[in-house]
């Protein structure tokens, strides 16, 4: 264990921090993912929990960006009207739907774990938002994903999942994203919008394409929308800074080329599984401000078009809460 943690430790110590520390951040917030509030249990992406740090700021240089956006800043051509920065420390854990079995079926997901770094930069203008985000993380027994998960059960008196000897291997994922999120159509009382969104990702992590339709209503829409944008790495949950509030419902559909958490290891073998590549993802939540803090909730269910096997439905089924605050 205390030798896992060195490793991580120079792992993300060897990401260059020059700057870092003089930064001056806006604002904070703490995601918390997990199926049971949806009332599964231990089946597919059971956990993730994530710590994010937000700067209002623009670069006019891609020489001036964190090392993490230059891959993709010669993709931004417009100056922003607002910039956003964004900076998100996570874990994420994938379990079989039998976590009583050492060695779970064959036809199961396997076990996973995934530590990682995100970068996201948001260039915010009047009526559409551009994305530009990397993350680099680790897969295995490095990401601490099995002693996480045997301590909260602990914590829970619940039963230890026995599987773990069997999870991925260690290895170095990365991720490019780009995405742009339009706002489509406003309402003359301008309390109803919609948001159409696109996302181009590629990695080791995962690589796919996706399209979003979200329809709002509440208030605060106009300064709001672009954070639709974070919801794809974790980092946030459709949120609203400085008062107000909105519920929205939204569909999305995607491809996916490679997802490592059931194709398995990139270079050495391990245990995987057949999925299904297109997906379509409903969702439904509400983000209400009051000052500098904000709550979000939702909830996501992006087996619409599982047919593999129910064991895989898990997999993108999950509630989720923000707490946001400013700093």
């Amino acid at each position: 264990m205390h030798k896992k943690i060195f490793l991580l430790l120079a792992l993300f110590l060897s990401v260059p921090q020059k700057g870092f520390a003089q930064t001056e951040f806006n604002w904070s917030s703490l995601t918390w993912d997990n199926d049971a509030f949806l009332g599964n249990d231990d089946d597919g992406y059971t956990n993730g929990m994530y710590i994010a740090l937000y700067q209002l700021k623009e670069y006019e240089q891609p020489s001036n960006a964190p090392w993490l956006l230059r891959p993709l800043m010669w993709s931004l051509t417009e100056k922003a009207d607002v910039g956003l920065n964004a900076y998100t420390i996570g874990q994420a854990m994938i379990t079989p739907q039998n976590t009583e079995t050492e060695t779970p079926a064959e036809d199961d997901l396997p076990y996973s774990g995934l530590l990682f770094l995100n970068n996201s930069y948001l260039s915010i203008h009047q009526n559409y938002t551009d994305k530009i985000s990397t993350t680099i993380g680790i897969v295995g027994p490095l990401s601490l994903a099995e002693e996480s998960q045997k301590t909260i059960h602990k914590w829970i008196g619940s039963g230890e999942p026995k599987g773990w000897d069997t999870q991925l291997k260690n290895e170095l994922v990365f991720q490019l994203s780009r995405a742009r999120a339009y706002r489509s159509w406003v309402a003359d009382n301008n309390c109803w919008d919609l948001i159409t969104a696109g996302e181009v990702s590629i990695g080791t992590l995962s690589s796919g394409v996706n399209v979003d339709v979200v329809l709002r209503f509440g208030t605060a829409l106009k300064y709001s929308y672009a954070t639709q944008l974070l919801n794809s790495t974790r980092t946030t949950n459709p949120t609203v800074i400085g008062g107000g509030g909105y519920v929205y419902a939204g569909i999305s559909a995607g491809y996916l080329f490679n997802q490592i958490f059931t194709d398995g290891n990139t270079f050495t073998d391990s245990r995987s599984v057949d999925y299904d590549h297109e997906k379509i993802s409903a969702m439904l939540g509400v983000a209400y401000s009051w000052g500098s803090y904000s709550i979000s909730l939702a909830a996501y269910d992006a087996s619409i078009l599982t047919n593999k096997s129910e064991k895989q439905a898990g997999l993108t089924q999950y509630g989720t809460f923000t707490f946001s605050f400013g700093l």
